[in-house]
């Protein structure tokens, strides 16, 4: 079911020929901010995968991959990628990655259960990154610096958008403020999660919820993520469960909580292990990915996904991601949107 939010009064600052403009601008310009900041080097990434190998990533749990069978291989099924989370981490150990340097690609994916609106499209395009880390490296006080790495990117690029059309005013906050879904659901026992995430946004700007993924004390986890690559089940420093989290800021033109990124320390053998045995997965580990990981044959790291096309919806102030990118949409939705001023692709 499509979910669409009209913005009172828009009109766009940009014109479309300028919104072409800025996106290449903000995508050259991020993505090298972004490499020099976390010292990521850039590779090829796929399309699609090999069926029942374990390394496309399955997101939450439940959906669909799209999938077609390659003749040269006697219909053996591929699958188009969701994120690249695992193979990234394949290919840090095929390219003897040492730790404190990593890779990123650019990661063209098809998500055809997508409710379709402002935010979510059937085709998604995201920076993806990993880093290989040491054990020492484990703990939230390095998450929260590498978030803070990458929101300062973020900030530069903002700033470069204001220089270059001095109509699209600054709004992101200075700093990330960082919370724990639990600390969150204490805050607002009586939200649902995505309520609580508007209320937290809206007051701090910019915000890093951390442990997506574990049961709260409510019973519930506060998002559902697979359990074969974030780490959501270890004890840090906090007093907390989880070594992961999201990265949303508040859009002052939808006036709600945007999600920009979702990242995380990647479980080790132990910690997925615990995860696979609490989702009751436990047959993932005779994949491919996960015998290779717990064999101790891939390095620890962390990593995430960044969508590109989020990025410049945000720094172009644009109210439907259809601006941005060309995709498919009901027919009721461009109307809509048409009626309201929003200039789909």
């Amino acid at each position: 079911m499509s979910y669409l939010i009209i913005p009172e009064h828009y009109s766009p600052k940009l014109s479309m020929r300028q919104t072409e403009q800025g996106i290449k601008l903000i995508k050259d310009f991020f993505q090298q901010n972004l490499s020099t900041g976390l010292q990521l080097r850039r590779v090829t990434a796929p399309l699609f995968v090999l069926q029942g190998m374990g390394i496309n990533d399955d997101l939450s749990g439940v959906e669909r991959a799209v999938t077609f069978p390659i003749k040269d291989l006697g219909d053996a099924k591929a699958e188009v990628v969701h994120s690249l989370a695992k193979w990234k981490r394949l290919t840090l150990a095929e390219y003897e990655i040492p730790a404190g340097y990593g890779i990123y690609t650019d990661m063209n994916a098809i998500r055809a259960d997508e409710s379709l609106g402002n935010l979510h499209s059937l085709y998604v395009d995201q920076w993806d990154w990993e880093r290989t880390i040491t054990d020492d490296d484990r703990n939230v006080t390095f998450l929260k610096r590498i978030v803070r790495k990458i929101y300062s990117a973020m900030l530069r690029t903002e700033y470069l958008i204001w220089e270059t059309y001095p109509q699209l005013e600054p709004f992101l906050a200075r700093e990330v403020h960082f919370i724990h879904s639990e600390e969150l659901l204490r805050e607002y026992p009586g939200l649902s999660a995505k309520q609580r995430e508007d209320e937290v946004t809206r007051k701090y700007g910019a915000v890093f919820i951390m442990g997506i993924g574990a049961r709260l004390s409510d019973g519930q986890p506060h998002d559902l993520r697979a359990p074969d690559y974030d780490d959501w089940s270890t004890p840090n420093e906090d007093g907390f469960i989880g070594l992961n989290g999201d990265l949303l800021v508040w859009n002052p033109i939808l006036n709600r909580s945007m999600e920009l990124s979702s990242m995380g320390i990647r479980v080790n053998a132990g910690s997925m292990l615990r995860q696979l045995d609490i989702c009751g997965q436990q047959q993932r580990k005779d994949l491919y990915f996960h015998r290779k990981l717990l064999a101790g044959e891939l390095p620890l790291s962390i990593g995430g996904g960044i969508g590109q096309s989020r990025l410049c919806m945000l720094f172009l102030q644009k109210a439907h991601i259809g601006e941005i990118q060309a995709s498919i949409w009901p027919e009721d939705q461009r109307a809509r949107c048409s009626e309201a001023g929003i200039q789909i692709i």
